[in-house]
């Protein structure tokens, strides 16, 4: 990954996760075969504060 960024929008209850993968390292789909439990956990953490999580890689939305 070469990058990850969040962004949290109170007023619509959503927290976004950013990542941008370089795909030369690593597949996308190696990535989330390694961190998919991770990202579940995100999602899970944001409904328990009340909000939405959304995941976008390189630009994609994922979750």
């Amino acid at each position: 990954m070469t990058s990850a960024t969040v962004k949290v929008n109170a007023q619509k209850n959503l927290i976004t996760l950013n990542l941008q993968i370089d795909e030369e390292i690593c597949t996308m789909y190696e990535y989330f075969e390694i961190f998919l439990g991770r990202m579940m956990m995100c999602r899970k953490a944001a409904e328990l504060l009340g909000a939405r999580f959304k995941l976008t890689a390189n630009g994609s939305k994922v979750l």
